[in-house]
């Protein structure tokens, strides 16, 4: 990680963009609230993700995510412990959403992703929110677990630039989205951040509820790509547009992980950005007693050895993938 002060070191001069305008700002006039009324209107019968649950939020119907017709917010801060290229000398600017459209058994998070956690905000609010991030100096608006609350980012976003703002947005998923709901977002989002989770069917329904993420994954990684691109920078080094792609090492999982990498690299580009991230933890339900009093999913009651890590980037680079933060 580079120093605050000295800043980031200088980008490859091929993934450097300048000048630079959020891709919001270039949408034709009417189009981003038109938009946003479409995407609401998707409400009425939610489909905005692959539960496809088919409730009714608008009028106080909860699927999957337990969210109706308001976005719950749990905090918005300018956040360093971002990708140095997010994260820059003055922070990421994160919005993170109560709740979420996966059920992982481990999320770090799970004391606001597994309910909808926090203030259901209007989204006069979470437009001033957006408003007073870019105030503070934060050089994009991270929306994270954005996937369930789309319609209403959309209809905060028509009154945020109504207020001047001008800072990329920072689409920062799981990874379970919906073709659809993404195409809502074409033109909207700057730069799509999902973590690529699993790649066995199996193993996304014993840990995420979700057995067919590995293909929802695979279709929605192809339509951010189309969309965005590879990651380009600013001449100082911050992500302006393209796909960052995370990748969380498991313990016990390296083939998935060498899967996951491979299919980046043949399937959208080499010259994908990606970060294999070191961070997991036991958590949530990991290590939980169930009924038949055996310890749930003991294979997780570690953090990922050296030699795992060391694995996931020999495998990214034998792939030939080389934009890696780790």
């Amino acid at each position: 990680m580079w120093d605050v002060l000295s800043g980031p070191p200088k980008p490859d001069p091929r993934y450097v963009i300048e000048p630079f305008e959020p891709a919001y700002r270039t949408l034709p006039a009417g189009q981003l609230r038109e938009r946003a009324a479409a995407a609401l209107d998707a409400l009425r019968a939610c489909r905005l993700c692959p539960r496809n649950c088919g409730v009714d939020r608008t009028a106080g119907g909860k699927g999957f995510c337990r969210t109706a017709g308001r976005a719950y917010v749990t905090s918005a801060f300018a956040h360093m412990g971002e990708e140095d290229v997010l994260r820059g000398w003055q922070g990421s600017g994160t919005i993170f959403f109560g709740s979420c459209n996966l059920g992982c058994v481990f999320c770090q998070n799970y004391d606001i992703s597994q309910g909808p956690a926090g203030h259901a905000l209007p989204p006069r609010e979470i437009a001033q929110l957006m408003l007073r991030l870019q105030q503070q100096g934060c050089h994009n608006v991270n929306l994270v677990t954005p996937s369930h609350v789309v319609p209403l980012f959309l209809e905060a976003l028509v009154l945020a630039v109504e207020g001047g703002l001008n800072l990329p947005i920072v689409y920062n998923s799981g990874g379970y989205d919906a073709l659809e709901t993404l195409r809502l977002l074409d033109g909207v989002v700057d730069i799509y951040m999902p973590d690529f989770k699993f790649w066995e069917p199996a193993t996304a329904r014993r840990l995420a509820n979700a057995e067919d993420y590995p293909e929802r994954a695979r279709e929605a990684f192809h339509e951010m790509h189309r969309q965005v691109g590879v990651l380009k920078l600013s001449p100082k080094g911050l992500a302006r547009r393209g796909l960052l792609v995370r990748h969380l090492v498991m313990p016990g999982l390296p083939r998935e992980s060498a899967a996951i990498l491979r299919w980046l690299a043949a399937e959208l580009s080499p010259d994908t950005y990606v970060n294999i991230m070191a961070q997991y933890h036991p958590a949530h339900r990991v290590g939980e007693i169930g009924t038949k009093r055996e310890v749930l999913f003991e294979d997780l009651l570690r953090r990922p050895t050296r030699q795992e890590l060391a694995e996931a980037v020999a495998a990214a680079r034998a792939a030939g993938l080389w934009r890696l933060d780790k």
